[in-house]
């Protein structure tokens, strides 16, 4: 389980130094919006979205299996890690983060990360379309700058107290979340990818906020202002009770973790004709996990768009990732209050988008043509993500796949060998 970091270093450049430099700083910028908007969708605070971005981040480059993999907080969370919060609280979600760093550790040292290639893609493909759903759903109140008094936390009490609330509608705030992601989405096309024009936009958006007649919320007006220092490490109060309860949101956490992470891994291989290890990085993930969790943060993975962008933008080696947990940390410190104000509105139009790329709808019409059982398996495991839970939705979609899987080949599910993806 040796980290890419150690071999990378062997023979590290002065062009690789600095190529890495811009690429973390570029990543790092990116990654504030977006950490702040997920805590804020997750039902966390700000700053353990920027704690997750730092201390995760900073850990699996530091340990990775991959060259270039970017680690942090995601929209993939934002459901699971909701659910627990209402739930169980935050001390829930660091216990239920703590588990789940665990699982991956184990899963690491036990060669586990094969079995990733054993989930039917149709049930990757389905609860990913579901939590792309919950995601957009989540930020209506914010980008139309609708009044919710309390807002319920499953799906379909969401969608009648957003239509109840339609008469509070803020043209301002719509406004604004519109100009924003118009602007996310041309300047992606326009501006290179070393210029981060994600964190453009929202600056841009957040300045037409704070135009004089606009009233629209900012992040320091509803949560307070932001840190400006990371916090002590602490282990919450932990008790068999709450472990029992929270144990399938870890494994939800772990599954997820796993997944994605490894996803992206075999995407940056792609695009720097590399391979990563396997081991490494389920371990690096567990033990970022676990890091994250004690700093108070939330559940950590490697995140496909922003390890993307750090290709894009000339990082080859884990000494970018490592840029960008220390580009998000100097915001923290010396940023702290230019970030709180940011617009809700500008942040809410930066999550829709993620939710829609994270649709992927070029790829709707081929789930469509697709065999019937995986059309069934994407439709049934969204409907249950988006109607029921998480946990019930991969529970349930695994098992039927497999068990659909072995109706069709006719012989039992370890005989089955699956779509390369």
């Amino acid at each position: 389980m040796k980290p890419k970091i150690l071999t990378t270093l062997a023979s590290y450049s002065r062009d690789q130094f600095f190529g890495d430099l811009i690429a973390g700083v570029t990543v790092g910028l990116v990654a504030v919006p977006l950490s702040l908007a997920i805590a804020i969708a997750s039902g966390a605070t700000p700053e353990q979205g920027l704690v997750t971005a730092i201390v995760g981040g900073a850990l699996v480059s530091l340990l990775g299996g991959s060259r270039v993999q970017i680690g942090g907080p995601t929209g993939a969370f934002i459901v699971v890690v909701y659910g627990v919060i209402a739930a169980h609280g935050i001390d829930g979600l660091i216990v239920a983060t703590l588990l789940a760093g665990l699982i991956l550790v184990v899963a690491g040292v036990l060669r586990a990360g094969s079995l990733v290639a054993h989930v039917p893609e149709a049930v990757i493909n389905g609860f990913t379309l579901g939590i792309a759903v919950i995601i957009a759903t989540s930020q209506i109140a914010d980008l139309f700058g609708l009044a919710v008094a309390d807002m319920p936390a499953e799906f379909t009490g969401k969608i009648a107290a957003l239509w109840a609330a339609r008469d509070t509608l803020q043209i301002d705030a719509l406004g604004i979340g519109v100009v924003t992601g118009a602007l996310i989405v041309a300047l992606r096309r326009w501006l290179p990818p070393k210029v981060p024009g994600l964190i453009l936009a929202v600056a841009a958006g957040s300045a037409l906020a704070a135009l004089p007649g606009v009233e629209v919320e900012t992040i320091a007006a509803r949560f307070g202002a932001l840190p400006d220092h990371l916090p002590t490490p602490a282990m919450p109060d932990i008790s068999w009770a709450l472990v029992r309860e929270v144990f399938p949101s870890a494994l939800v956490i772990a599954f997820l973790a796993g997944v994605e992470s490894l996803l992206s891994a075999v995407v940056a291989d792609r695009m720097i004709g590399g391979h990563h290890r396997p081991r490494a990085e389920l371990a690096a993930q567990g033990v970022a996990n676990i890091g994250s969790a004690l700093m108070g943060g939330l559940p950590v993975t490697g995140a496909i768009a922003r390890t993307a962008t750090n290709v894009k933008a000339g990082g080859r080696t884990p000494v970018a990732g490592l840029w960008h947990a220390v580009t998000v940390l100097a915001l923290m410190l010396f940023a702290a209050p230019l970030a709180g104000q940011m617009a809700l509105p500008a942040m809410a139009a930066l999550l829709v988008i993620t939710a829609w790329n994270m649709a992927e709808p070029d790829k709707w019409r081929g789930y469509l043509s697709a065999p019937v059982r995986d059309r069934v398996l994407i439709f049934l495991t969204m409907a249950l993500t988006v109607l029921v839970d998480l946990t019930v939705a991969i529970g349930v979609g695994v098992a039927l796949g497999f068990a659909l899987s072995r109706v069709a080949a006719g012989r039992a599910p370890r005989d089955w060998t699956p779509r390369d993806r």
